[in-house]
């Protein structure tokens, strides 16, 4: 007999990562039961239910049992991110949509599908030229490409009616968590270990890109969970290209550092997006009545000061 009064069931695959957590979080907040699935559990997913697979490498019609068994009407994929190889990002970014898909296909209700794409599925784009979903898709570099290829699966599932999909193609994230494996947070970790006395010595490439906060594209996330709209891309950032100068000028004013302090050294533009990045978010407001609300000011003070209160507490921990 089905519970009337039960909360309905969100799955966040991806969900100890940077957007994966901040996802689970306002999933909670919107009214879900919240599913998390990584390959190994974090102690702030505490308030979730927690399942550890690595849904890549899981057989679909465990999976599917796995999601029938928990009620799960929504799945939110916010796996993959800032793996080294091109067969780790094969991996992380098509085969585990691939076995989504295949065990999403086996339920006797199938779920609906959150794909957390990428801006960089769009490829490099001239200067000064807002990034809309009428782009055709160009990705050059292996991350691209693969974020692409797991995209386009959803969509394509959804063109043949065997998925209820929907992709979020967001630009660069900011704000709680960032992993130190991105720009910012290797910059973050740089000002963690310097000192006013010795000073620091910044390599910054001469762009320009857009970035958002996590928690504002965990809102475009339940937000597309819930929005009638099936089978579209729709882009999520902040619409503007900031400079990577003044980006680094808000971390290095949220870490305490004086500027004179830190002496810029200019670089080629060498990333997985070009030297410019703005989404146009027109389509973000219309379909998901979604905008950002998160200064970048106020979203990389929280970033500083989310990974200092991370290290403090790694060095409180007593030692085995």
């Amino acid at each position: 007999m089905t519970d009337l009064n039960a909360l309905p069931t969100a799955a966040v695959l991806g969900a100890t990562g940077c957007v994966g957590r901040e996802v689970c979080a306002a999933l909670g907040r919107a009214g879900y039961d919240v599913l998390a699935v990584a390959r190994g559990p974090r102690p702030d997913l505490a308030p979730h239910a927690f399942h550890a697979l690595d849904v890549a490498a899981a057989d679909p019609a465990a999976l599917a049992a796995l999601l029938t068994t928990a009620r799960v009407e929504v799945v939110v994929n916010a796996t993959g991110g800032w793996v080294s190889t091109e067969e780790a990002m094969h991996h992380a970014h098509v085969q585990l949509v691939d076995r989504l898909l295949a065990a999403t296909a086996l339920m006797p209700r199938r779920p609906r599908i959150v794909q957390v794409g990428t801006i960089h599925e769009y490829g490099f784009v001239p200067d000064g030229v807002p990034i809309d979903e009428r782009v055709e898709p160009n990705p050059t570099t292996p991350y691209a490409r693969t974020k692409h290829a797991g995209s386009e699966a959803v969509l394509a599932a959804t063109r043949a009616g065997e998925a209820d999909g929907v992709v979020l193609r967001a630009v660069n994230v900011c704000g709680p968590h960032t992993t130190r494996a991105s720009f910012l947070g290797t910059v973050m970790a740089k000002l963690a270990e310097a000192s006013e006395s010795e000073g620091l010595e910044l390599t910054i490439a001469d762009a320009r890109r857009d970035y958002v906060d996590v928690r504002d594209l965990a809102d475009a996330v339940v937000r597309a969970a819930r929005a009638p709209v099936v089978g579209q891309v729709i882009n999520i950032g902040r619409g503007e290209a900031v400079s990577m100068r003044e980006l680094v000028s808000l971390l290095v004013s949220a870490s305490g550092i004086p500027p004179h302090a830190v002496r810029e050294r200019s670089a080629r533009v060498e990333s997985k997006g070009g030297g410019w990045t703005q989404a146009d978010i027109t389509l973000a407001g219309r379909l998901l009545d979604w905008r950002p609300r998160i200064p970048l000011a106020r979203a990389v003070a929280d970033m500083w000061a989310t990974d200092r209160a991370v290290r403090s507490a790694v060095h409180a921990r007593p030692a085995d």
